[in-house]
């Protein structure tokens, strides 16, 4: 069982558009509507493969409760913490080119005591699961150092952490030493405090991330691949994607196949590869089945391109 924590959820609605303009009225082509949030979205990936997951996360009003609604209609066992405020909505604009345009709203503040009744529920919930993945951002109330706090407890208690998140939550929790982190190029050059212009940069970044505390270091570099880097050593992964519909919730599917095939290891990262090239050929954010994938597509080797450039660069 992979248990998801998922601290600033939200119910996601995803427009398709054939072209974004300003002050123009824009007929949408397709339209879905999600439970959304990077926990979230692990849990509704390793759903979609079969496995069993529970979603913690906080939910409160009618978005809330319909939040609810779509994961238990998923197959997602929901671990809800009831909170005052109501869940954020957020709106994604896909291009036909590709092109997303998100807009993210802040979410409720949690009280004291709705903190508490998280790490609790969390405590409660994570008895006998193979990993717990932490991800997303920190709604308000909670401080930086929160998931620092949950890696912690959850290394006491025997579990395997998984982190995906950034800025400084990131860096606070780097001290806990969680079990992997999975940072995309952005949120890797935001941690080391240095651009990122190729592979090889993305590379050391993830070296410095390790040194800092991080067991594994599992790298989304976007169209260029993704990099697997821990103990036992260095792995790059790349797939062949022919058209991108959405890459909305790859990076957290991703997470999921990585976790689903033990991880630790190429396996694991040829899986994470597999389920975020299939993610991006789906819309919206719909997450891939085992038949979405495509594993003959998939390239994992120790021989990482340093000089090749990232497709975008990060400064």
């Amino acid at each position: 069982m992979i248990l998801t924590v998922t601290p600033n959820p939200s119910l996601d609605r995803t427009y398709e558009v054939p072209a974004l303009e300003r002050g123009e009225v824009i007929r949408a082509t397709g339209e879905r509507m999600d439970p959304g949030g990077k926990g979230v979205n692990v849990s509704r990936a390793v759903a979609a493969a079969g496995r069993r997951t529970v979603a913690v996360l906080p939910l409160g009003g009618a978005p809330g409760a319909l939040v609810a609604d779509l994961l238990h209609a998923q197959g997602i066992e929901v671990a809800p913490v009831p909170v005052a405020g109501a869940t954020r909505s957020n709106i994604a604009l896909a291009e036909s080119d590709g092109v997303l345009t998100k807009i993210n709203a802040p979410g409720p503040e949690l009280t004291a005591a709705e903190q508490e009744l998280l790490l609790a529920t969390v405590r409660d919930r994570s008895a006998g699961a193979d990993w717990i993945a932490c991800c997303g951002s920190l709604p308000r109330g909670l401080v930086p150092s929160w998931y620092a706090d949950v890696v912690t407890r959850a290394h006491a208690g025997g579990a395997r952490i998984a982190l995906d998140t950034s800025g400084r939550a990131l860096l606070e929790a780097l001290r806990a030493r969680p079990d992997v982190v999975k940072p995309n190029a952005e949120e890797l050059a935001q941690a080391v405090g240095r651009p990122l212009a190729t592979v090889g940069d993305a590379l050391k970044a993830a070296e410095e991330l390790r040194e800092r505390g991080a067991g594994a270091v599992l790298a989304s570099l976007g169209a260029d691949g993704q990099l697997l880097v821990d103990s036992a050593g260095t792995w790059f992964g790349s797939a062949r994607v022919t058209a991108v519909r959405s890459n909305v919730g790859a990076g957290d599917s991703s997470l999921a196949g990585f976790l689903i095939a033990g991880g630790s290891g190429p396996e694991a990262l040829a899986s994470a590869v597999a389920h975020g090239a299939a993610a991006v050929r789906l819309p919206g954010s719909v997450m891939p089945t085992p038949s979405d994938l495509d594993p003959s597509a998939v390239t994992v080797t120790t021989d990482v391109p340093m000089d090749r450039e990232l497709t975008e660069p990060v400064s």
